[in-house]
């Protein structure tokens, strides 16, 4: 088949595969998250086994289990908590933010007076708000039960799996292929989850320690939130500097702790990407830039926020299995960084 017959059958193929992946973005972004929790539960596992020889496998995954669902609990807790905070200074808030509107309005130079944040709330239907919050916290309650149900049947499914792969592939060459496939996503996948949260948890402390310094209200709960927007590649630490900025603004009337805030958060985001990242993740990803960034939008558009978190260990994934077919191997190679999309990984699975 030539190429003028390929391209549309690629073209059909490519809508069809994203419609599903958007109809069925609910089970489908479960399923993933809880296939990147089981990595970062099963990677941590096969850590301790090996650092500690003492320690038996059967202990290690459930240590691990627990380390990594008690981190989860104590990032949720952490921000959770933290709302009621700064829900007790909405006044101060409310007050300041309304001086800002009047400022805006001043250098624009618009007509009329300006809104107030109390104008702006009394736009909004409360009936409806309300009700929308509500079904959003149903959903996250869902998702999380939901998240936690495949978890549980992953672990027994992993470990018929080998069993699984001598049943389709035999024990011959496309056996260890198929093997050596799993092996290079798995162990990609589990890098790029170590580094990101050692990279995480990092910058998290500095941002604290920094914002604590500066004065900053909820240091504690900013610092979270800039935890999980360092997950989302590329663009993660530019908003996570926003943000920490815009809560300065809300909070200081002068310009000083604001420009302190936003170069102090800055400074650690771009340190810690561009000299202690690239050293800890090495070949790990094997993305270009470019696709990184596309990646991060096709996924976000499909899958929303989770996709946003998901996309370069699904693409990672993605490339990995292009790469195994002569049909696919061009479109791996044009996502690799170094167009070597099958680079070796020692270790078996």
């Amino acid at each position: 088949m030539d190429l003028s017959q390929r391209a549309p059958l690629w073209i059909v193929a490519a809508g069809v595969i994203a419609a599903g992946l958007f109809f069925l973005r609910e089970p489908l972004t479960q399923f993933a998250l809880a296939l990147i929790l089981w990595l970062a539960i099963d990677g941590l596992a096969e850590t301790l086994d090996k650092r500690l020889p003492v320690l038996p496998r059967w202990l290690a995954l459930p240590i691990a289990l627990v380390l990594v669902l008690s981190l989860v609990a104590l990032v949720v807790f952490v921000i959770v908590s933290n709302l009621g905070a700064m829900a007790a200074n909405y006044a101060s808030y409310e007050t300041r933010l309304n001086a800002l509107f009047a400022q805006g309005y001043a250098m624009l130079g618009l007509a009329g007076p300006a809104p107030t944040l109390e104008n702006l709330i009394a736009r909004l239907d409360p009936g409806q708000v309300a009700t929308e919050v509500g079904q959003g916290l149903r959903a996250l309650s869902s998702d999380i039960m939901f998240i936690l149900i495949y978890l549980g049947f992953m672990f027994p499914a992993a470990a018929v799996m080998p069993r699984k792969l001598n049943f389709i592939f035999g024990r011959g060459a496309k056996r260890e292929s198929a093997r050596d496939v799993f092996h290079r996503i798995r162990v990609s996948m589990e890098t790029y989850l170590w580094v990101q949260t050692v990279i995480s948890l990092i910058i998290t402390a500095l941002t604290y320690v920094t914002l604590v310094i500066i004065g900053v209200n909820n240091a504690l709960f900013w610092s979270f939130v800039i935890f999980f927007l360092n997950y989302i590649p590329t663009i993660g630490s530019v908003v996570a500097t926003v943000v920490a900025t815009a809560a300065a603004i809300v909070q200081f009337d002068s310009i000083g702790p604001i420009i302190a805030t936003g170069v102090g958060v800055g400074a650690w985001q771009f340190i810690i990407g561009n000299f202690v990242q690239p050293r800890m993740t090495g070949d790990s990803l094997n993305l270009s830039a470019v696709v990184v960034l596309l990646a991060l939008a096709i996924w976000g558009a499909i899958w929303g926020i989770a996709g946003a978190f998901l996309a370069a260990p699904l693409t990672v994934m993605l490339m990995i299995v292009l790469a195994q077919f002569q049909s696919t191997r061009w479109i791996a190679i044009l996502l690799s960084a170094d167009g070597k999309p099958t680079a070796h990984v020692s270790a078996s699975a």
